[in-house]
This record gives C-alpha cells, sequence and structure tokens, in this order.
C-alpha cells in the first residue's frame, strides 16, 4: 500500500501521492478531472466550472457538508487544482512511458495534523481510482468494498506522518477517554 509522503509545499504542509496507470494522460485526466470520473473513487460527489476561477461544489459525503471551493488551475488535460475548505488540491498528470500517465495528487493542508487523516483517506480513494481505472468494481471510499479507513490511518500514523486532528465520525477524545 502506497501510504504517500507527508511534504512541504510552497511552505505549506503537504501529502503526496504518485501513481503510474497504463492509460493515456487523455483516459486519466477523465477519470481526475470530471464529474462523472470522479463519481467513481472522490470522496464527495462533485460539480465544477471548468475554467479558473469557477466554482466547484461538494457534496453527499456522510463525513462533511455541503460546500463549495474554487478552481484554482484548469490546463486540460495536465492541471487541475482547486480549494476544499482551508485545504487545496493538485492533480498533476505527464505521460510515462509509450502509453501510460503519471498521476501526482498534492493535498496541501490547512494545518499540519491534518496530514495522517487526509493521506488515509486519499490511500482510500486512490485504491478506488485503481480499480476504476483497471476496468474493476469500484464502489468510493465509502462502499464496503473499499479500504479500511481506520487501519489505513494507523499504518500513517505508525509512520510518523502529523496526525492529532478530530476525525470526522468518531468521538472526540478527551483526558478521561483517552486511555
Amino acid at each position: 500500500m502506497d501510504l504517500g509522503t507527508s511534504i512541504e509545499h510552497r511552505g505549506r504542509p503537504a501529502v503526496r501521492f504518485e501513481r503510474v496507470y497504463d492509460h493515456p494522460v487523455e483516459r486519466v485526466w477523465e477519470a481526475v478531472a470530471t464529474p462523472g470520473g470522479l463519481a467513481h473513487w472522490f470522496p464527495s460527489a462533485v460539480e465544477l466550472e471548468p475554467h479558473a476561477g469557477g466554482k466547484i461544489t461538494f457534496s453527499g459525503d456522510p463525513n462533511l457538508e455541503t460546500m463549495t471551493g474554487t478552481v484554482v488551475t484548469f490546463e486540460p488535460p495536465r492541471r487541475l487544482a482547486f480549494t476544499w475548505g482551508g485545504d487545496e488540491l493538485h492533480f498533476y498528470l505527464e505521460p510515462a512511458g509509450d502509453h501510460g500517465c503519471r498521476l501526482t495528487l498534492v493535498n496541501v493542508l490547512e494545518r499540519a495534523d491534518t496530514a495522517a487523516r487526509n493521506a488515509a483517506g486519499w490511500t482510500v480513494c486512490l485504491a478506488e481510482l485503481d480499480k476504476h481505472l483497471a476496468g474493476a468494481a469500484a464502489g468510493g471510499p465509502h462502499s464496503d468494498t473499499a479500504l479500511p479507513w481506520r487501519q489505513v490511518y494507523e499504518a500513517h500514523v505508525s509512520s510518523g506522518m502529523p496526525s492529532g486532528a478530530p476525525i470526522p465520525g468518531a468521538p472526540r477524545e478527551t483526558p478521561d477517554t483517552a486511555n
């Protein structure tokens, strides 16, 4: 399992993932930059105005309220970036080998202590993207067939990735419940 890497991106904490697919850049772009493609693996339903400065809406995530962001970069089929709450997501696509594509996902974080939590989420989501691009059934990151988020999170924490942010849907720890 590729746990991703904790990095700094333009002076902010971030987590970075890289995948190589045996598909052309245009096919991977469709999966990561269109509402229909995102529906197979992204944690929220997405509607976006396909241009820099456009509005992007996230809904249907059982752990988050509906929210909007801004498309920061829209350069088909190579770059997409948008805001999501206090975070930014950056997708970079480039040719790899004769017919493949390298996808790099960088989640620029609002706070460093969200690194393990968000990286676990992206690990689960990217496993669903891997299935989708391989032609297998991808039920999405909230499905019963997705990787178990808690185990992935614990692996990220064990690897030393910054942690401690609240986990949506989990009871908040207090000094009495932390032991």
